[in-house]
């Protein structure tokens, strides 16, 4: 594909600052508004452009360092940018055997695969690995997506391990301090035995980290072989008893509740003051125009 000039592009200012989140006309970067409309995280988008996949206003855009508003044409595989949705959440059991990716080299089957055809397009918070079953949450918003995977936040992922092996309960306290293995350093953790069952002990596992095969490279530097491995809660959502492949929405006011009044109001799922003003503007208008007719 031949890439025409990007000319006549809005190239926001080096020293402009981030958009929060505000009327639909407020020009806002490509990459925000992709993730926004639940195509795909940032991340995925500066990719996407550099593929050459996205088209603004009959240019194909090259690079991200642009901002787009309501009045743009933004074409992303010659199909239109999808409407903002309502920033949701979703909790999904993840069964073993998955792949947390939209494709796989190797063929393996994927998590969005599997997912319930009604559900819309969406990223998943964080990954599991293939053998690696539980709670995953699922978002159709990737702004939501970057904030609740920050590692400013620390929410703890909890999990359930059975593993094969014996641990001296010493080793297991001094995990509270971190520990490095192989040349990566792991913060804090906290690992209690709940059970034992022949060569086999049953562990509860918190971390806030959530490095790659974080749990498995821990208690592998223990001496301990995981042969299961099930997240039961992130940060403050929990696994209960959904079912293996089920998934949920979590209730709006759940959502706003756990995030906290500031970074709800920013992610666009409550609002301040001034939009709250505005409404209220808005309902007396109306009601005065209802009166005079």
């Amino acid at each position: 594909m031949t890439k025409a000039p990007t000319k006549g592009l809005r190239k926001p200012p080096a020293s402009a600052e981030p958009h929060r989140e505000g009327s639909a006309d407020e020009p806002t970067r490509i990459a925000k508004a992709m993730a926004r409309a639940g195509l795909c995280s940032r991340r995925e988008a500066e990719r996407w452009i550099a593929d050459g996949r996205v088209n603004v206003n009959g240019r194909v855009l090259t690079t991200p360092a642009f901002e787009v508003s309501a009045k743009d044409k933004v074409l992303v595989d010659g199909r239109p940018l999808p409407g903002k949705e309502p920033p949701r959440l979703w909790r999904y059991h993840k069964p073993k055997g998955l792949v947390t990716t939209h494709s796989d080299p190797q063929g393996r089957p994927t998590v969005f695969e599997k997912l319930p055809p009604e559900l819309p397009r969406v990223i998943s918070i964080g990954r599991l690995d293939f053998n690696t079953e539980g709670l995953l949450l699922l978002t159709n918003d990737g702004a939501l997506a970057r904030h609740l995977e920050l590692p400013a936040n620390a929410w703890v992922r909890r999990y359930r391990v059975r593993a094969r092996g014996r641990v001296a309960p010493a080793d297991l306290e001094r995990l509270k301090e971190g520990i490095e293995v192989e040349g990566v350093h792991y913060g804090p953790v906290e690992a209690t035995v709940d059970s034992i069952q022949g060569a086999n002990m049953w562990l509860s596992i918190a971390i806030r980290e959530g490095k790659n095969r974080e749990v498995r490279k821990i208690l592998s530097s223990l001496d301990l072989t995981v042969n299961r491995l099930i997240r039961v809660a992130f940060g403050p959502f929990q696994l209960l008893d959904l079912a293996p492949g089920a998934v949920e929405l979590v209730k709006r006011r759940t959502l706003v509740e756990q995030l906290g009044p500031k970074a709800a109001r920013e992610l666009g799922l409550s609002e301040g003051p001034q939009e709250r003003k505005e409404r209220h503007r808005v309902a007396k208008a109306q009601s005065n125009t209802a009166d005079e007719t």
